[in-house]
């Protein structure tokens, strides 16, 4: 009955947690005048983690093709000691990591899987989005070696700032330049349940990948005796199988079935067979690793979640699993313990300011410790009349916050 219960509910688009106290439609309400019970809705910075308790958000859940409903692939883990980690920066993804409005101090730290613009593509908006509304560090990045150097994460990343040398050179003049900086710390993608990271009661491990060539990893949280896989691409291997085995949560892509590939994504039948059964993992296949590891809760993602699409994934992963599932799309939440998984949407604005963290705003590089970007030349363009229409305004700012 329990398994005939989750497949029903899954068919009809409903994502399935582990039991929980209710399965009405946010609880029974007693008080007409009191307030409602939970509406399987969760609000941003209104609610205080737990010691022993991890809250993960889907940031990004689509492909690589642009899309507004779904960004790509980011994660963002919260612990209950403080910590914030995102797993992947893909296209588009800060629009709801944004959302979230988390102070940007304490978004610095970001582990890649691998390096397809699906999953970093928008490190270039936390970099900067983060160093002109917040942050004051540097940011930090874990990522893969590379079968060669210019494979690897520290290749990337060192390129990545050469790539957007003017962004940066232009901001060091009128921002800190330190929030500007990112440290990389590279490690072997051929690792197998290798530390990567270990501070505050949370360890990090990475695996071995299998997706489009060498260097993909996934990786794999423990805090507080609890276990969270973030699978990112990869295809079905003996590494996930070993080491993701019994996890609390369990995250691995089930990519679209081929005929839909053809049919909504424009590939032709031999690259959607290639594409859907050999560098990412079919929901048959998917299926198949959720039943072999055995998590508390499975979520499959890394495909538009819609109604032409859903049905069909889902068909598939119940050939070969009926566990505890969800089927991921952008703002899914879920708040892990020992004792349960609950599931829920975040409701966040659309119009969300960056809030301030605890660490006071740096000040301006002192003058002429970096060198101006503008020249003489540039600046002998400037038009006067504005600069006295703002006059006013401008030395009334400066009396106001003792500005010289």
């Amino acid at each position: 009955m329990k398994k005939i219960l989750f497949a029903a509910l899954a068919l009809i688009g409903l994502q399935v947690s582990t039991p929980s106290d209710t399965f009405a439609a946010g609880g029974v309400v007693k008080d007409p005048t009191g307030t409602a019970p939970d509406r399987y809705a969760y609000y941003p910075g209104t609610e205080e983690l737990k010691k022993d308790e991890i809250r993960l958000i889907a940031c990004g859940t689509g492909l690589p093709a642009a899309r507004r409903d779904q960004a790509a692939t980011c994660w963002l883990v919260e612990t209950g000691n403080g910590d914030k980690f995102l797993f992947d920066i893909g296209s588009g993804s800060m629009v709801n990591v944004a959302a979230l409005m988390i102070p940007y101090d304490f978004l610095d730290k970001v582990f890649l899987t691998h390096l397809h613009t699906d999953h970093w593509g928008d490190l270039s908006t936390l970099w900067a989005g983060g160093w002109t509304a917040g942050r004051t560090q540097p940011l930090r990045v874990w990522g893969p070696t590379g079968q060669t150097e210019d494979m690897g994460t520290a290749y990337a990343i060192k390129h990545f700032l050469k790539a957007y040398n003017w962004d940066a050179k232009t901001r060091d003049f009128v921002l800190s330049p330190k929030p500007g900086e990112i440290t990389v710390k590279e490690f072997d993608y051929k690792g197998i349940n290798a530390i990567v990271y270990q501070e505050n009661g949370v360890t990090i491990r990475s695996i071995p990948a299998i997706h489009a060539g060498d260097g993909p990893v996934s990786f794999i949280l423990e805090y507080a005796g609890l276990k969270l896989v973030i699978g990112g691409d990869t295809f079905p291997n003996k590494w996930f199988i070993e080491h993701a085995a019994g996890a609390d949560v369990a995250i691995h892509e089930t990519f679209l079935t081929p005929p839909d590939l053809v049919k909504f994504y424009g590939q032709s039948p031999g690259q959607a067979l290639g594409v859907g059964t050999q560098i990412h993992t079919s929901p048959q296949a998917f299926g198949k690793v959720m039943s072999t590891i055995q998590p508390r809760h499975a979520i499959g993602y890394h495909f538009f979640n819609e109604q032409g699409t859903h049905d069909n994934i889902l068909r598939g992963v119940l050939q070969t699993y009926d566990g505890p599932l969800s089927l991921a799309t952008d703002n899914m939440v879920w708040n892990i313990t020992k004792d349960s998984i609950v599931e829920r949407m975040v409701i966040s604005p659309d119009q969300a300011w960056s809030v301030n963290g605890p660490n006071k705003p740096p000040s301006p590089p002192a003058k002429g410790s970096i060198p101006d970007p503008i020249s003489d030349w540039i600046k002998s363009g400037r038009w006067q009349p504005a600069e006295a229409a703002q006059a006013d305004m401008v030395n009334k700012f400066k009396k106001e916050n003792g500005m010289q």
